[in-house]
C-alpha cells in the first residue's frame, strides 16, 4: 500500500463505493499526564482510540479500506469477524475485504501517539506549571492519526464522540456535552460532517462563556451558547468580552445575508498553544493559534487581524462545513469564500471599517507572490493526491481566490452573489460539491454565462499587469488614456477586469487628491477609456483605484515622478496603500531598485496613518534591503534604515501605536554600535523614549538582535527567561539561543532540526528562525550542501507539516549568488523521482533566489 498518502483516484473510487451512516469514537486521554507507560525510551506516549463505523457498501463482496495512522492496533473486527491486526493493518490504512451488500460495521481498538508536530492528537506541557493540554488538528488529513475512519471529505457521517480524561479536566467538541460520569464525558451526535473538522480540545483550560440570540422575522429564536478558552497562564491577557464581540457581530452578519441559520448549535472557540495554522473551523469548535491572545501591547492591526480570522472561520461554518468541497480540487470554495467573506464581514459589522486596505496591501502581496512562482495553479486546481493539498493552501487557494470573489462581486452585483450563496446553501446542505455547482446558482441570480469568466479567473493562473498610456492634447488636456493589459509568457490569458482608473492632481495645499474617476471593462491587450478624455492633465494616474480587480499595476513616467516626491501626500489611504503595493511588486520584478524603494520608505512612511500598512512597509523596506539591494550597498541601506525607524520612533506620539511600531523596526533594523547601545539602555531601563513601554514582548524585540549581533550572550537570554518562564518566553529563549553568531551554535541548532524529531512544532519553528540571520551569510555558508543532502530524508522520516517548515526554513536563500542556484538545480535534475511536493518547495525556494538576484543586479546599476 502506498502509505500515508491517499490519492484522488482512490478516494473517487471508495466514495462510488461507500456510504458512511456513522462514527462512534472513544478515546481514553488519561495517559496524557503522568509518566508513560516505560518511560521515555518506549516510543511515543499512547492513548487507546475505540471507533465503530456503521457504513454501507454498493457491491457485495467488495473492498476498500480504512484510515489509520497509529502505533498498534489491538482488535480489528468486521460485521462481527474478528480480523488479525498484523495481516489487515500496515501502519497507515485497514484492508477491509468481503464487504456485505448493505450496512457494514467496523469496530477499530487502537493505541494512537500522542502529537508533538501539531497533527493529530498534541500534546503540550506548560512550562510554567508544568499542566498539561490537548487539542486536535486535523486538515486535511490527520484526524486518521486519532480515530480510524475514512479520511476523504466527501465521505460526510455524523459523529459522537466519548472521551475519559484525567480527573479535574474540561473536554469539549464538535456537539455539546450531554452527560458527565465520572472522568467520561459524552458528547451529542453531530449533523454530518466531514472528518477533518471533528475535534476535541481537552485540559485544565480557562473557560469562559456567553450566549447569543438571534429572533427571525418569522418570530423563531436561534440560541447558540458561546464559549472561548485559553491556558491558564494566559488568562490574565484573554480579553474574551472582545473575541464574543466580533462573534456577535459575526453571527449577525451571516445571519442578516445567508438566510441560513447557523446549524451547529454552541459555538465554542479555543486559543491553543504551539498551533501551526492561523486557526481551523471546526463546527461548534473553531482552534485558533493563541498568539492571537496578546501578552503585551499592540497596535490595532492585530486586533484587526484577529477580528479577521475569527470572521474568516465563522464564515467556513457555511462555506465549508455545512457545504463542503468534494476532493481538495475545489479547496477554493471554502478558502476563497471564506478570505473574502472574512473581510467583507468585518468592513460592514465591526469597528474595523478599513479592512479592504489591508486586504489590498497585505493580503494580495500574498497572492501576488504566489502567482509567480513556477508552482503557481488556477484557483481551481489539480489536487493528485494529500500530499498536494498540503501545499494548496496558500496565496492563491486563499488571498488570490478571495480577489476574484471580489471582483466577481463588481462583475455580477451584490445582491446577485448573496442570493446565490443563499442558494448554493440550501441546495446543498450537508453535502459536497465542485466548482460547477456554484456557477448554476450564480448563473440563475445574476443572468449571466458564467463558463467564460470561471475559465479566465478560476481555470487559468498567473497575474496580469495593467499599465495607462495616456496621450494629451495642445492644451494640456487628456486626449486619450488607455489601459494596456499584459501577461507573461508562461501564463498568456488575458482577462476581462472591472476597473477602476483614477486621476489625481497636486492641490494648493499640496495634497495629492483624486478629481476624476472613471469605472471601465478592460478587455484584451488595450482598452480606452474613452469618459476620461478631456479631462485635466493628472499628476497621477492610478490604474484599478478602488482595488476592484486583481492585477499588478504600473505607473506612466510622470505618475512615477509624482509618486517618489509625494506619495505621502496622497489623501486616501486605499489609494496610498495600492501605490504602495504596485511600487513593491516594481521593486520585486527588479524594475525599481531596491534602493529607490527603501528611499520612498524612509521619505514618505512617516507620515503613513494607517498602521497596518505601515508595518508592512517596514517588512518590505526589510526584504528589499537583505534580499534585493546590492551587497555593496546593504551596509550604507542599513545605516539608513535604523537611522531614519530611530527618526521616526523619537518622532511618534508618546504612547501610541506608531511609535510601539517604530519601536519594533528600530530594532528589526538595529545596524551600528549606538544602535546596540540604545537597545540595551531601554532594556535597563538607563534610556527612557517617553511613552515607551518595554514589556516583556518588547523586552524580547529589543534582545534578540543583540544575541544575533553576538553584543548579549547565553546569559543575558538565560536571564530573560528567568523573567519570562512561560511558553512564550521559552519560544524566544530558544530563537535567541540559534540566533547567536557561532559555528558551534549553528551545529547545534541544525542538528537539534534536521538529525532529531525531539522538538516540538513550535520549537522547531523558533529554531529555524533564530538560525538564518542576514548578517551571518558566511557563517552560514557550509549548510548549502547539508541542506541538499538531507531534505530527502528529512521529508520522508518526518510529518508533511515539519517537512515543509525545514525544507522552507532552512533553505540556502541568503547564500545569494549564483553558486546556490547552481547547486538548486543540480539537485533537481538529480532527483527528478523526489516526492513532488518536495520538488514544488524546492522550486518555489530557487525562484525566490532567482529573483532576488535580478534585484541586486538592478539595484547595483541603479
Amino acid at each position: 500500500m502506498p502509505g500515508e498518502n491517499l490519492s484522488r483516484d482512490e478516494a473517487r473510487e471508495r466514495a462510488e463505493l461507500l456510504t458512511v451512516d456513522g462514527y462512534e469514537v472513544a478515546l481514553d486521554l488519561r495517559s496524557a499526564v503522568g509518566e508513560p507507560d516505560g518511560g521515555d525510551e518506549a516510543g511515543p506516549r499512547t492513548f487507546r482510540s475505540q471507533t465503530t463505523i456503521r457504513f454501507r457498501a454498493a457491491r457485495a463482496g467488495a473492498s476498500s479500506f480504512a484510515d489509520l495512522v497509529a502505533p498498534s492496533v489491538n482488535a480489528v473486527t468486521l460485521n462481527g469477524k474478528d480480523l488479525d491486526p498484523a495481516a489487515v493493518f500496515d501502519g497507515t490504512r485497514i484492508a477491509l475485504e468481503e464487504l456485505a451488500d448493505g450496512e457494514n460495521v467496523l469496530v477499530v481498538d487502537a493505541q494512537c501517539a500522542y502529537s508533538r508536530t501539531g497533527e493529530g492528537m498534541h500534546r503540550f506541557v506548560d512550562p510554567e506549571d508544568g499542566e498539561v493540554y490537548l487539542y486536535t488538528q486535523y486538515e486535511p488529513a490527520d484526524a486518521r492519526r486519532v480515530f480510524a475512519n475514512f479520511e476523504q471529505p466527501d465521505l460526510k457521517a455524523p459523529y459522537r464522540f466519548e472521551v475519559t480524561a484525567p480527573e479535574g479536566w474540561q473536554v469539549w467538541s464538535n456537539g455539546a456535552q450531554e452527560s458527565q460520569e465520572g472522568e467520561v464525558h459524552r458528547f451529542a451526535r453531530t449533523l454530518p460532517i466531514s472528518t477533518y473538522i471533528t475535534a476535541v480540545v481537552a485540559g485544565p483550560y480557562h473557560y469562559v462563556s456567553d450566549h447569543y440570540t438571534r429572533t427571525f422575522d418569522d418570530g423563531s429564536k436561534l440560541e447558540v451558547p458561546l464559549g472561548a478558552m485559553c491556558r491558564k497562564g494566559l488568562a490574565p491577557h484573554f480579553d474574551a468580552d472582545d473575541v464574543f464581540r466580533i462573534t456577535r457581530q459575526g453571527l449577525d452578519f451571516f445571519h442578516d445575508h445567508f438566510d441560513y441559520p447557523y446549524p451547529f448549535g454552541k459555538y465554542d472557540q479555543a486559543f491553543v498553544p504551539e498551533y501551526n495554522l492561523g486557526a481551523m473551523e471546526n463546527p461548534g469548535l473553531v482552534t485558533f493559534r493563541e498568539e492571537y491572545i496578546y501578552r503585551g501591547k499592540v497596535t490595532s492591526a492585530s486586533y484587526e487581524r484577529r477580528a479577521n480570522v475569527i470572521l474568516h472561520e465563522m464564515a467556513h461554518m457555511w462555506f465549508g462545513d455545512l457545504v463542503t468541497m468534494q476532493w481538495w480540487d475545489d479547496l477554493w470554495l471554502k478558502e476563497s469564500f471564506a478570505d473574502f467573506m472574512g473581510t467583507f464581514s468585518m468592513v460592514e459589522a465591526t469597528r474595523f471599517t478599513d479592512g479592504w486596505i489591508t486586504f489590498a496591501n497585505n493580503r494580495k502581496a500574498w497572492a501576488y507572490r504566489a502567482d509567480q512562482l513556477p508552482s503557481t495553479h488556477p484557483v481551481t486546481a489539480d489536487i493528485r493526491d494529500l500530499e498536494d493539498a498540503k501545499l494548496n493552501f496558500d496565496g492563491i487557494t486563499y488571498a488570490k481566490g478571495a480577489s476574484v470573489l471580489k471582483q466577481l462581486v463588481a462583475y455580477v452585483g451584490r445582491e446577485a452573489f448573496l442570493e446565490g450563496a443563499r442558494r448554493y446553501f440550501e441546495r446543498h446542505a450537508y453535502g459536497n460539491t465542485r466548482l460547477g455547482d456554484l456557477l448554476a446558482v450564480l448563473a440563475e441570480t445574476s443572468g449571466r454565462d458564467m463558463t467564460a469568466w470561471s475559465r479566465a479567473w478560476l481555470q487559468t493562473a498567473g497575474v496580469n499587469v495593467l499599465t495607462p498610456v495616456v496621450t494629451y492634447d495642445d492644451e494640456g488636456r487628456v486626449a486619450e488614456l488607455s489601459v494596456v493589459q499584459e501577461a507573461a509568457a508562461s501564463h498568456p490569458e488575458l482577462r476581462p477586469h472591472r476597473v477602476a482608473v483614477g486621476l489625481y492632481r497636486l492641490s494648493p495645499e499640496g495634497e495629492l487628491v483624486r478629481y476624476a474617476r472613471a469605472g471601465t471593462d478592460v478587455a484584451g491587450e488595450r482598452t480606452v477609456v474613452a469618459e476620461l478624455a478631456g479631462s485635466e492633465r493628472p499628476d497621477l494616474v492610478l490604474v484599478n483605484d478602488d482595488d476592484l480587480t486583481y492585477c499588478k499595476v504600473r505607473f506612466d513616467e510622470v505618475s512615477l515622478a509624482t509618486l517618489r516626491e509625494h506619495l505621502g501626500d496622497i489623501t486616501d489611504p486605499l489609494a496610498r496603500a495600492l501605490c504602495w503595493s504596485a511600487l513593491w511588486n516594481l521593486t520585486r520584478d527588479a524594475v525599481l531598485p531596491a534602493r529607490e524603494f527603501v528611499s520612498l520608505v524612509l521619505t514618505h512612511a512617516g507620515r503613513e496613518s494607517d498602521i497596518g500598512v505601515l508595518q508592512m512597509l517596514h517588512a518590505w523596506a526589510r526584504s528589499a534591503l537583505v534580499h534585493y539591494a546590492a551587497p555593496a550597498w546593504r551596509e550604507e541601506g542599513g545605516r539608513a534604515l535604523a537611522g531614519g525607524a530611530l527618526a521616526e520612533l523619537r518622532r511618534a506620539e508618546p504612547g501610541s501605536e506608531h511609535q510601539l511600531t517604530w519601536a519594533r523596526f528600530f530594532a528589526a533594523a538595529a545596524a551600528s554600535d549606538a544602535d546596540f547601545r540604545l537597545l540595551g539602555e531601554l532594556l535597563d531601563g538607563s534610556a527612557v523614549i517617553d511613552g515607551l513601554d518595554v514589556d516583556q514582548e518588547l523586552r524580547w524585540a529589543f534582545l534578540f538582535p543583540l544575541v544575533s549581533h553576538g553584543r548579549a550572550g547565553e546569559a543575558a537570554v538565560d536571564a530573560e527567561l528567568g523573567r519570562d518562564d512561560t511558553a512564550s518566553g521559552k519560544r524566544h529563549h530558544v530563537r535567541c539561543l540559534a540566533s547567536r553568531p557561532s559555528a558551534a551554535v549553528k551545529a547545534q541548532a541544525w542538528a537539534a532540526v534536521v538529525e532529531s524529531d525531539k522538538l516540538s512544532n513550535a520549537l522547531v519553528g523558533a529554531t529555524i528562525a533564530g538560525f538564518g540571520q542576514p548578517s551571518q551569510r558566511e557563517l552560514l555558508a557550509p549548510y548549502t550542501a547539508s541542506y541538499f543532502e538531507a531534505i530527502e530524508r528529512v521529508w520522508d522520516e518526518r510529518s508533511i507539516q515539519i517537512g515543509m517548515d525545514v525544507v522552507k526554513g532552512l533553505f540556502p536563500g541568503l547564500q545569494d549568488d549564483p553558486a546556490t542556484l547552481t547547486a538548486t538545480d543540480a539537485w533537481l535534475t538529480s532527483h527528478p523521482d523526489a516526492a513532488p511536493a518536495l520538488r514544488r518547495l524546492v522550486l518555489e525556494a530557487r525562484d525566490d533566489l532567482a529573483r532576488a538576484l535580478r534585484g541586486q543586479e538592478r539595484d547595483a546599476a541603479a
